[in-house]
């Protein structure tokens, strides 16, 4: 395919919007969108103002296009066909099957793009499809709301589980509960319909419960979970030294599980004993799984270590792409933000994986910052809207998974990686003591930097 010359300086000067756009156009098809919502809705339904509209909106200012959801509505005028009141009842009642489905077709539609660019990750265990599960509680939000102008506490919007697959590094599924308090353990049967066969799921001592291991156990699929106080069962045989992985020494015992139904399943009780205390104090962590005994030890205690990926993919969402968004009180409205950060965070994957294509992916995964590239659309974004209509767009959404590829392989090669150099820090340092505070106490700023300069 060659694209119209209209798109040429943008391509030469800002090749990373251009294709942040076309995946973008693709992902927001507006005819998909709308099917999507009426597939998926039980109780909204379309009067004048299109689903795929009000994800337009929103996504303009998860993508930090627009600095709230007030100034995003102010862009539009005149361009939707309802009023105020109109598009934010909508946005508050955006029902949570809906949010779930957007996440999950962004997915569908990333997968088969970085397959035919052959740019999925190698699995972090041959013969194993893995997939990260992690909770992500919403920041708590303004109190503006009238029920929550009367109370000091911070009000929690909602509370998600989110399933990342590791060989796309896409987000293929969340769950969603309104109830900001609940556990999120309360979202595990939801789960279990998720998992296939030969799959490995990696997840925190939040999700050890018998339920759900022996849930996934009888769906031919493993696990690698952190073991929580409430599952015990009883340690047969002599613990075992297995060597060291990077954080301690690491053994290995059996560990017989039964639950309360009477079913019982031998796992592999992997302990760690670290070198460094966690920040909760502990000084070794039990890791429970059913992957066989030709998986050794310390590479099942390498392979939880790299579960921290969803922290990261966490951030993203909240600093970066604005998927938490706190003056947004009602919780269908804050969740469904949360779910447009998401879809942006698997175009930003279908992204780097056409730049891992092009330039190598050893180069991108070491120094492609997620942060530059999302900087990048922000700042360009709203000019080449403004020089490229909407119409010329259209395109990328109708094109075949093997043409999109090519397309953005073509895109990937006008890109130079310096620009988007990552950063990273050192180790974290200690902080120093502090002076015990006093209300209402302030220092001068000055006086401190001549002390210092005094000092030397």
């Amino acid at each position: 395919m060659i694209l119209e010359p209209i798109f040429q300086p943008f391509l030469q000067q800002r090749p990373i919007c251009v294709m942040a756009r076309a995946v973008l156009e693709r992902l927001f098809d507006p005819g998909r969108l709308d099917q999507l919502f009426e597939r998926t809705a039980q109780r909204q339904y379309t009067h004048r103002l299109l689903f795929s509209s009000l994800a337009e909106l929103m996504s303009q200012v998860v993508l930090g296009l627009h600095p709230s959801v007030h100034a995003a509505v102010q862009s539009l005028r005149g361009r939707l066909p309802v009023g105020d009141d109109a598009i934010y009842g909508k946005l508050q009642n955006v029902e949570l099957a809906v949010s779930q489905a957007l996440v999950h077709d962004s997915a569908q539609q990333v997968t088969p793009v970085l397959q035919a660019l052959g740019a999925t990750l190698p699995p972090w265990l041959p013969g194993y499809h893995i997939k990260i599960l992690d909770g992500n509680h919403l920041e708590a939000t303004e109190h503006r709301l009238e029920e929550l102008r009367t109370t000091w506490a911070a009000p929690l919007p909602g509370k998600s589980l989110v399933v990342l697959d590791q060989p796309t590094m896409t987000v293929t599924d969340i769950l969603l509960t309104e109830n900001g308090q609940a556990q999120e353990r309360s979202l595990l049967p939801d789960v279990l319909p998720l998992v296939r066969p030969q799959d490995l799921w990696l997840g925190d001592r939040n999700f050890c419960t018998f339920g759900f291991l022996f849930g996934i156990a009888e769906r031919q699929a493993y696990f690698l979970i952190r073991q929580h106080g409430c599952v015990v069962g009883e340690l047969l045989g002599q613990r075992q030294a297995r060597g060291r992985c990077a954080t301690g020494r690491v053994y290995e015992q059996s560990l017989r599980l039964e639950d309360a139904a009477g079913r019982v399943r031998v796992v592999r009780r992997i302990t760690v004993a670290l070198d460094q205390p966690t920040r909760d104090g502990d000084t070794e962590i039990h890791l429970l799984t059913n992957l066989p005994a030709e998986v050794a030890a310390a590479c099942v205690a390498e392979l939880y270590q790299k579960r921290w990926t969803v922290e990261g993919l966490f951030l993203e969402v909240a600093q970066t792409l604005h998927g938490e968004i706190n003056t947004l009180g009602y919780p269908k409205a804050a969740l469904f933000a949360l779910c447009l950060g998401f879809v942006a965070c698997n175009a930003v994957a279908l992204l780097k994986g056409a730049l891992r294509a092009t330039h190598g992916a050893e180069v991108v995964q070491e120094k492609v910052s997620g942060y530059y590239l999302a900087l990048e659309i922000r700042q360009t974004y709203d000019g080449m809207m403004v020089a490229i209509p909407a119409e010329h767009w259209a395109v990328f959404g109708r094109l075949s998974a093997s043409e999109m590829a090519a397309v953005l392989r073509a895109m990937a090669q006008h890109v130079s990686l310096p620009r988007y150099q990552k950063h990273p820090r050192g180790p974290k340092k200690k902080p120093p003591k502090r002076q015990r505070y006093q209300n209402g106490a302030h220092i001068a700023t000055s006086k401190l930097l001549a002390a210092r300069k005094s000092n030397r």
